[in-house]
Protein backbone atom coordinates (compact mmCIF):
# COMPACT_ATOMS: atom_id res chain seq x y z
CA UNK A 1 0.00 0.00 0.00
CA UNK A 2 2.89 2.29 0.86
CA UNK A 3 4.47 1.97 -2.42
CA UNK A 4 1.16 2.29 -4.37
CA UNK A 5 0.85 5.65 -2.97
CA UNK A 6 4.51 6.34 -3.79
CA UNK A 7 3.78 5.63 -7.04
CA UNK A 8 0.66 7.90 -7.41
CA UNK A 9 2.60 10.49 -5.64
CA UNK A 10 5.12 10.94 -8.00
CA UNK A 11 2.64 10.43 -11.44
CA UNK A 12 0.92 12.88 -9.97
CA UNK A 13 3.98 15.30 -10.04
CA UNK A 14 5.26 14.83 -12.90
CA UNK A 15 1.81 15.27 -14.07
CA UNK A 16 1.37 18.74 -12.74
CA UNK A 17 5.00 19.74 -13.42
CA UNK A 18 4.10 18.83 -17.20
CA UNK A 19 1.17 20.32 -17.56
CA UNK A 20 2.71 23.74 -16.27
CA UNK A 21 5.36 23.03 -18.53
CA UNK A 22 2.57 22.55 -21.42
CA UNK A 23 0.45 25.98 -20.08
CA UNK A 24 3.53 28.32 -20.11
CA UNK A 25 4.31 27.63 -23.86
CA UNK A 26 0.71 27.32 -24.36
CA UNK A 27 0.49 31.13 -23.28
CA UNK A 28 3.09 32.37 -25.58
CA UNK A 29 1.73 34.99 -28.13
CA UNK A 30 0.09 35.78 -30.29
CA UNK A 31 -1.48 32.01 -29.92
CA UNK A 32 -2.87 32.63 -26.48
CA UNK A 33 -4.72 29.38 -24.97
CA UNK A 34 -7.91 30.42 -22.40
CA UNK A 35 -6.16 30.01 -19.01
CA UNK A 36 -9.27 28.98 -17.63
CA UNK A 37 -9.48 25.98 -19.71
CA UNK A 38 -5.80 25.23 -18.88
CA UNK A 39 -7.16 25.33 -14.87
CA UNK A 40 -9.78 23.30 -15.71
CA UNK A 41 -8.03 20.46 -17.31
CA UNK A 42 -4.85 20.80 -14.69
CA UNK A 43 -7.66 19.99 -12.30
CA UNK A 44 -9.35 17.21 -14.37
CA UNK A 45 -5.97 15.11 -14.55
CA UNK A 46 -5.24 15.55 -10.84
CA UNK A 47 -8.84 14.17 -10.17
CA UNK A 48 -8.09 11.13 -12.67
CA UNK A 49 -5.13 10.64 -10.98
CA UNK A 50 -6.24 10.49 -7.62
CA UNK A 51 -8.98 8.49 -7.86
CA UNK A 52 -8.27 5.90 -10.40
CA UNK A 53 -7.79 3.00 -7.32
CA UNK A 54 -10.87 3.45 -6.09
CA UNK A 55 -13.01 3.90 -9.42
CA UNK A 56 -10.96 2.64 -12.46
CA UNK A 57 -13.70 2.54 -14.94
CA UNK A 58 -14.17 5.94 -14.49
CA UNK A 59 -10.78 7.28 -14.26
CA UNK A 60 -10.36 5.54 -17.55
CA UNK A 61 -13.54 7.03 -19.46
CA UNK A 62 -12.23 10.61 -17.62
CA UNK A 63 -8.35 10.44 -19.00
CA UNK A 64 -9.73 9.66 -22.12
CA UNK A 65 -12.27 12.43 -22.59
CA UNK A 66 -9.82 14.46 -21.06
CA UNK A 67 -6.85 13.98 -23.66
CA UNK A 68 -9.05 14.57 -26.74
CA UNK A 69 -10.33 17.54 -25.10
CA UNK A 70 -7.06 18.93 -24.83
CA UNK A 71 -5.96 18.20 -27.84
CA UNK A 72 -8.63 20.03 -28.98
CA UNK A 73 -8.51 23.11 -27.13
CA UNK A 74 -5.77 22.76 -24.18
CA UNK A 75 -2.13 22.34 -23.95
CA UNK A 76 -2.31 18.17 -24.82
CA UNK A 77 -0.27 17.62 -21.51
CA UNK A 78 -3.35 15.54 -20.70
CA UNK A 79 -2.58 12.81 -23.50
CA UNK A 80 0.15 11.47 -20.53
CA UNK A 81 -3.15 10.21 -18.87
CA UNK A 82 -4.19 7.43 -21.17
CA UNK A 83 -0.89 6.21 -21.07
CA UNK A 84 -0.88 5.50 -17.69
CA UNK A 85 -4.48 4.37 -17.40
CA UNK A 86 -3.87 1.91 -20.15
CA UNK A 87 -0.69 0.67 -18.06
CA UNK A 88 -3.50 0.29 -14.61
CA UNK A 89 -5.53 -1.84 -16.79
CA UNK A 90 -3.00 -3.78 -17.97
CA UNK A 91 -1.72 -4.75 -14.78
CA UNK A 92 -4.96 -5.12 -12.94
CA UNK A 93 -7.38 -6.69 -15.47
CA UNK A 94 -7.36 -9.89 -17.28
CA UNK A 95 -5.88 -9.29 -20.84
CA UNK A 96 -8.89 -10.02 -23.22
CA UNK A 97 -10.16 -6.88 -20.87
CA UNK A 98 -7.19 -4.79 -21.61
CA UNK A 99 -6.90 -5.26 -25.04
CA UNK A 100 -10.33 -3.89 -24.96
CA UNK A 101 -9.71 -1.09 -23.31
CA UNK A 102 -6.82 -0.54 -25.78
CA UNK A 103 -9.66 -0.46 -29.05
CA UNK A 104 -11.33 2.04 -27.04
CA UNK A 105 -8.46 4.12 -26.45
CA UNK A 106 -7.10 3.55 -30.05
CA UNK A 107 -10.65 4.79 -30.93
CA UNK A 108 -10.24 7.98 -29.19
CA UNK A 109 -6.51 8.63 -30.08
CA UNK A 110 -7.84 8.83 -33.68
CA UNK A 111 -10.47 11.51 -33.08
CA UNK A 112 -7.34 13.44 -30.50
CA UNK A 113 -5.32 13.25 -33.24
CA UNK A 114 -7.54 14.15 -36.04
CA UNK A 115 -8.28 17.11 -33.48
CA UNK A 116 -4.73 17.91 -33.87
CA UNK A 117 -4.14 17.78 -37.38
CA UNK A 118 -7.63 20.02 -37.54
CA UNK A 119 -5.74 22.89 -35.27
CA UNK A 120 -2.85 23.04 -37.01
CA UNK A 121 -4.38 23.47 -40.13
CA UNK A 122 -7.23 26.21 -38.67
CA UNK A 123 -5.99 27.44 -35.60
CA UNK A 124 -2.59 28.02 -34.32
CA UNK A 125 -0.22 25.33 -33.60
CA UNK A 126 -0.86 23.82 -30.10
CA UNK A 127 2.46 25.04 -28.71
CA UNK A 128 2.28 28.02 -30.74
CA UNK A 129 5.90 27.68 -32.12
CA UNK A 130 4.97 26.89 -35.53
CA UNK A 131 3.09 28.21 -38.32
CA UNK A 132 -0.09 26.36 -39.45
CA UNK A 133 0.35 23.65 -42.03
CA UNK A 134 -0.82 23.48 -45.56
CA UNK A 135 -3.87 21.25 -45.86
CA UNK A 136 -2.24 19.03 -48.39
CA UNK A 137 -0.16 18.15 -45.09
CA UNK A 138 -2.73 17.01 -43.31
CA UNK A 139 -3.33 13.64 -43.81
CA UNK A 140 0.24 12.98 -43.60
CA UNK A 141 0.14 14.60 -40.01
CA UNK A 142 -2.58 12.91 -38.64
CA UNK A 143 -0.98 9.55 -39.56
CA UNK A 144 2.29 10.34 -37.95
CA UNK A 145 0.21 11.94 -34.81
CA UNK A 146 -1.71 9.06 -34.14
CA UNK A 147 1.14 6.63 -34.95
CA UNK A 148 2.87 8.06 -31.80
CA UNK A 149 0.11 8.10 -29.76
CA UNK A 150 -0.78 4.55 -30.59
CA UNK A 151 2.40 3.57 -30.15
CA UNK A 152 2.97 4.93 -26.48
CA UNK A 153 -0.45 3.09 -25.70
CA UNK A 154 0.50 -0.18 -27.15
CA UNK A 155 4.07 0.08 -25.25
CA UNK A 156 2.27 0.66 -21.66
CA UNK A 157 -0.61 -1.69 -22.36
CA UNK A 158 2.33 -4.73 -23.28
CA UNK A 159 4.04 -3.49 -20.04
CA UNK A 160 0.93 -3.46 -17.63
CA UNK A 161 -0.02 -6.82 -19.13
CA UNK A 162 3.52 -8.37 -18.65
CA UNK A 163 3.52 -6.81 -15.02
CA UNK A 164 -0.37 -7.72 -14.19
CA UNK A 165 0.85 -11.54 -15.85
CA UNK A 166 4.16 -11.44 -12.95
CA UNK A 167 2.02 -10.02 -10.08
CA UNK A 168 -0.57 -12.45 -10.36
CA UNK A 169 1.76 -15.44 -10.76
CA UNK A 170 3.27 -14.12 -8.18
CA UNK A 171 0.28 -13.93 -5.77
CA UNK A 172 -1.36 -17.33 -7.11
CA UNK A 173 2.89 -18.97 -5.97
CA UNK A 174 2.28 -17.35 -2.32
CA UNK A 175 -1.57 -18.49 -2.42
CA UNK A 176 -0.44 -22.22 -3.48
CA UNK A 177 2.91 -21.95 -0.94
CA UNK A 178 -0.01 -21.14 2.20
CA UNK A 179 -2.27 -23.56 0.95
CA UNK A 180 0.35 -26.29 0.92
CA UNK A 181 1.36 -24.68 4.43
CA UNK A 182 -2.04 -25.58 5.76
CA UNK A 183 -2.44 -28.94 3.99
CA UNK A 184 1.03 -29.51 5.67
CA UNK A 185 -0.25 -28.38 9.33
CA UNK A 186 -3.57 -30.57 8.97
CA UNK A 187 -1.64 -33.91 7.71
CA UNK A 188 0.63 -33.45 10.59
CA UNK A 189 -1.98 -32.76 13.08
CA UNK A 190 -3.87 -35.89 11.61
CA UNK A 191 -0.77 -37.68 11.93
CA UNK A 192 -0.27 -36.97 15.46
CA UNK A 193 -4.11 -37.79 16.25
CA UNK A 194 -3.41 -41.42 14.56
CA UNK A 195 -0.68 -41.35 16.83
CA UNK A 196 -2.40 -40.30 19.60
CA UNK A 197 -5.06 -43.27 18.78
CA UNK A 198 -2.25 -45.34 18.38
CA UNK A 199 -0.61 -44.95 21.98
CA UNK A 200 -4.12 -44.94 23.54
CA UNK A 201 -4.73 -48.34 22.26
CA UNK A 202 -1.68 -50.32 22.88
CA UNK A 203 -1.96 -48.25 26.61
CA UNK A 204 -5.18 -49.97 27.12
CA UNK A 205 -4.33 -53.73 25.80
CA UNK A 206 -1.01 -53.23 27.67
CA UNK A 207 -2.50 -52.23 31.30
CA UNK A 208 -5.66 -53.60 30.96
CA UNK A 209 -4.66 -57.25 30.03
CA UNK A 210 -1.86 -57.01 33.11
CA UNK A 211 -4.13 -55.57 35.42
CA UNK A 212 -6.21 -58.19 35.07
CA UNK A 213 -3.64 -60.97 35.53
CA UNK A 214 -1.98 -59.10 38.38
CA UNK A 215 -5.74 -58.84 40.20
CA UNK A 216 -6.00 -62.46 39.41
CA UNK A 217 -2.52 -63.74 40.29
CA UNK A 218 -2.81 -61.77 43.66
CA UNK A 219 -6.09 -63.34 44.63
CA UNK A 220 -4.77 -66.63 44.31
CA UNK A 221 -1.43 -65.48 46.36
CA UNK A 222 -4.06 -64.08 49.23
CA UNK A 223 -6.30 -67.21 49.31
CA UNK A 224 -3.20 -69.73 49.45
CA UNK A 225 -0.73 -67.77 51.81
CA UNK A 226 -1.89 -69.58 54.92
CA UNK A 227 -1.67 -73.14 53.45
CA UNK A 228 0.57 -72.57 50.86
CA UNK A 229 3.59 -69.69 51.91
CA UNK A 230 5.56 -70.94 48.85
CA UNK A 231 2.72 -71.11 46.19
CA UNK A 232 1.76 -67.71 47.24
CA UNK A 233 5.57 -65.91 47.28
CA UNK A 234 5.64 -67.36 43.38
CA UNK A 235 2.00 -66.02 42.67
CA UNK A 236 3.76 -62.64 44.35
CA UNK A 237 6.99 -62.66 41.86
CA UNK A 238 4.69 -63.55 39.01
CA UNK A 239 2.74 -60.11 39.92
CA UNK A 240 5.76 -58.09 40.70
CA UNK A 241 7.49 -59.57 37.29
CA UNK A 242 4.27 -58.58 35.38
CA UNK A 243 4.25 -54.90 37.21
CA UNK A 244 7.80 -54.35 35.82
CA UNK A 245 6.92 -55.53 32.25
CA UNK A 246 4.22 -53.51 32.18
CA UNK A 247 6.09 -50.42 33.30
CA UNK A 248 8.28 -51.13 30.97
CA UNK A 249 5.62 -51.39 27.85
CA UNK A 250 4.82 -48.31 29.05
CA UNK A 251 7.55 -46.23 29.13
CA UNK A 252 8.12 -47.53 25.74
CA UNK A 253 5.38 -46.16 24.77
CA UNK A 254 5.21 -42.65 25.90
CA UNK A 255 8.95 -42.57 24.66
CA UNK A 256 7.30 -41.80 21.58
CA UNK A 257 5.80 -38.92 22.65
CA UNK A 258 8.48 -37.83 24.73
CA UNK A 259 11.72 -36.91 23.62
CA UNK A 260 13.42 -37.57 26.73
CA UNK A 261 12.50 -39.46 30.28
CA UNK A 262 14.25 -37.79 33.40
CA UNK A 263 12.66 -41.16 35.28
CA UNK A 264 15.69 -43.24 36.75
CA UNK A 265 15.17 -46.57 36.07
CA UNK A 266 16.97 -49.86 36.61
CA UNK A 267 18.89 -51.77 34.36
CA UNK A 268 15.90 -54.68 34.19
CA UNK A 269 13.81 -51.56 33.74
CA UNK A 270 15.62 -50.51 30.86
CA UNK A 271 15.93 -53.69 29.13
CA UNK A 272 12.21 -53.77 29.49
CA UNK A 273 11.79 -50.46 28.23
CA UNK A 274 14.03 -51.23 24.81
CA UNK A 275 12.69 -54.52 24.32
CA UNK A 276 10.99 -55.34 20.72
CA UNK A 277 7.00 -54.95 20.48
CA UNK A 278 5.26 -58.61 21.06
CA UNK A 279 4.06 -60.26 17.91
CA UNK A 280 2.57 -64.03 17.12
CA UNK A 281 5.38 -65.92 17.94
CA UNK A 282 5.15 -64.85 21.76
CA UNK A 283 1.35 -66.13 21.28
CA UNK A 284 2.32 -69.23 23.45
CA UNK A 285 4.01 -67.46 26.71
CA UNK A 286 0.70 -65.00 26.12
CA UNK A 287 -1.32 -67.59 26.77
CA UNK A 288 1.10 -69.39 29.21
CA UNK A 289 0.65 -66.27 31.67
CA UNK A 290 -3.05 -66.51 31.45
CA UNK A 291 -2.73 -70.02 32.45
CA UNK A 292 -0.71 -69.10 35.64
CA UNK A 293 -3.47 -66.60 36.29
CA UNK A 294 -5.84 -69.54 36.38
CA UNK A 295 -7.78 -69.13 33.10
CA UNK A 296 -8.14 -72.49 31.75
CA UNK A 297 -7.03 -71.73 28.58
CA UNK A 298 -5.78 -73.84 25.57
CA UNK A 299 -4.08 -72.68 21.99
CA UNK A 300 -3.45 -74.25 18.60
CA UNK A 301 -1.89 -72.98 16.17
CA UNK A 302 -1.90 -73.87 12.30
CA UNK A 303 0.23 -72.69 9.63
CA UNK A 304 3.19 -70.66 9.70
CA UNK A 305 2.74 -66.80 10.27
CA UNK A 306 4.46 -64.35 7.82
CA UNK A 307 7.49 -61.95 8.62
CA UNK A 308 5.24 -59.04 9.06
CA UNK A 309 5.95 -57.60 12.97
CA UNK A 310 2.19 -55.20 12.10
CA UNK A 311 0.31 -58.15 11.57
CA UNK A 312 2.11 -60.56 14.55
CA UNK A 313 1.12 -57.64 16.40
CA UNK A 314 -2.20 -57.07 15.71
CA UNK A 315 -3.20 -61.01 16.58
CA UNK A 316 -1.47 -60.85 20.06
CA UNK A 317 -3.36 -57.90 20.91
CA UNK A 318 -6.71 -59.37 19.71
CA UNK A 319 -5.74 -62.23 22.03
CA UNK A 320 -4.57 -60.36 24.81
CA UNK A 321 -7.75 -58.62 24.50
CA UNK A 322 -10.15 -61.70 23.91
CA UNK A 323 -8.82 -63.81 27.31
CA UNK A 324 -8.17 -60.45 29.00
CA UNK A 325 -12.00 -60.17 28.91
CA UNK A 326 -13.19 -63.76 29.32
CA UNK A 327 -10.23 -63.74 32.49
CA UNK A 328 -12.81 -60.41 34.31
CA UNK A 329 -15.76 -61.41 33.28
CA UNK A 330 -16.85 -64.38 32.77
CA UNK A 331 -18.36 -66.63 35.43
CA UNK A 332 -18.08 -69.94 36.35
CA UNK A 333 -15.09 -70.66 33.42
CA UNK A 334 -14.55 -73.77 32.22
CA UNK A 335 -12.48 -73.54 29.15
CA UNK A 336 -11.50 -71.30 26.90
CA UNK A 337 -9.89 -72.28 23.48
CA UNK A 338 -7.72 -69.92 21.52
CA UNK A 339 -7.58 -70.94 17.95
CA UNK A 340 -4.70 -68.77 15.34
CA UNK A 341 -4.68 -70.19 11.60
CA UNK A 342 -2.20 -68.72 9.17
CA UNK A 343 -3.63 -69.18 5.46
CA UNK A 344 -1.27 -67.77 2.44
CA UNK A 345 -0.80 -64.38 4.27
CA UNK A 346 -4.24 -64.32 5.96
CA UNK A 347 -4.78 -64.98 9.50
CA UNK A 348 -7.98 -66.43 11.13
CA UNK A 349 -8.27 -66.08 14.71
CA UNK A 350 -11.66 -67.74 16.96
CA UNK A 351 -11.33 -67.45 20.83
CA UNK A 352 -13.88 -69.65 22.40
CA UNK A 353 -14.69 -69.48 26.06
CA UNK A 354 -17.47 -72.05 27.98
CA UNK A 355 -18.67 -69.94 30.78
CA UNK A 356 -22.40 -70.13 32.85
CA UNK A 357 -22.76 -66.62 31.51
CA UNK A 358 -20.88 -63.39 30.38
CA UNK A 359 -22.32 -59.78 31.00
CA UNK A 360 -24.03 -58.09 28.60
CA UNK A 361 -22.03 -56.21 26.00
CA UNK A 362 -20.70 -52.43 28.39
CA UNK A 363 -21.61 -48.57 27.33
CA UNK A 364 -19.06 -46.77 25.10
CA UNK A 365 -17.01 -45.44 28.01
CA UNK A 366 -16.88 -48.59 29.77
CA UNK A 367 -13.16 -49.81 29.52
CA UNK A 368 -14.29 -53.29 27.99
CA UNK A 369 -16.31 -51.28 25.50
CA UNK A 370 -12.76 -49.49 23.91
CA UNK A 371 -11.29 -53.04 24.05
CA UNK A 372 -13.70 -54.45 21.86
CA UNK A 373 -13.27 -51.04 19.47
CA UNK A 374 -9.99 -51.30 19.35
CA UNK A 375 -10.25 -54.78 18.18
CA UNK A 376 -12.21 -53.67 15.38
CA UNK A 377 -9.86 -50.53 14.62
CA UNK A 378 -6.90 -53.20 14.75
CA UNK A 379 -9.09 -55.55 12.05
CA UNK A 380 -10.15 -52.80 10.21
CA UNK A 381 -5.83 -51.98 9.26
CA UNK A 382 -6.34 -54.98 7.92
CA UNK A 383 -9.77 -55.29 5.61
CA UNK A 384 -10.80 -57.85 7.73
CA UNK A 385 -13.98 -59.00 9.96
CA UNK A 386 -14.66 -59.34 13.28
CA UNK A 387 -17.66 -61.03 15.18
CA UNK A 388 -17.67 -60.52 19.00
CA UNK A 389 -20.73 -62.27 21.15
CA UNK A 390 -22.43 -65.10 22.58
CA UNK A 391 -22.20 -68.34 21.11
CA UNK A 392 -23.35 -71.82 22.46
CA UNK A 393 -22.43 -71.63 26.14
CA UNK A 394 -19.98 -68.75 26.50
CA UNK A 395 -18.57 -66.25 24.29
CA UNK A 396 -16.74 -66.13 21.11
CA UNK A 397 -14.16 -63.88 19.20
CA UNK A 398 -13.96 -64.18 15.37
CA UNK A 399 -11.51 -62.55 13.44
CA UNK A 400 -10.32 -62.89 10.18
CA UNK A 401 -7.53 -60.57 8.69
CA UNK A 402 -5.89 -60.22 5.18
CA UNK A 403 -2.42 -59.82 5.59
CA UNK A 404 -1.86 -59.20 1.94
CA UNK A 405 -3.54 -55.86 2.30
CA UNK A 406 -1.23 -53.80 4.02
CA UNK A 407 -2.44 -50.20 3.57
CA UNK A 408 -2.36 -48.70 6.70
CA UNK A 409 -0.82 -51.14 9.03
CA UNK A 410 2.24 -49.25 9.48
CA UNK A 411 0.47 -47.26 11.67
CA UNK A 412 1.23 -50.36 14.37
CA UNK A 413 4.97 -50.78 13.99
Amino acid sequence: MRRLWMADAVLLGVYVMVAAAMAVLSLEPPYVTPLGALIALTLGGIVVVVVRHRHPRAAFAGALALALVSAAVGSGAEGMLPIGAMYLVGLRARASVAWSALAAALACAAAAALALTQRGTRLPHILGLQPPVEARDSLLDWLNFFSLIAALLLIATLLGINAGHRRRQLRELQHRAEQLARERDQQAETARARERERIAREMHDVIAHSLTVMIAVSDGARLAADENPQQAKEAIARVAETGRRTLGEVRRLLGTVRAGDDVAVGEADTQLQHAPQPDAGRLPALVQEFADAGLPVRLTITGRPPADAALGLTVYRIVQESLTNSLRHATDLQSVEVHVEWLDGDVAIVVQDTSASRPALPANGDSVGRGLLGMQERVALYNGTIEVGPHRLGWRVSARLHGNDTEGAGDER
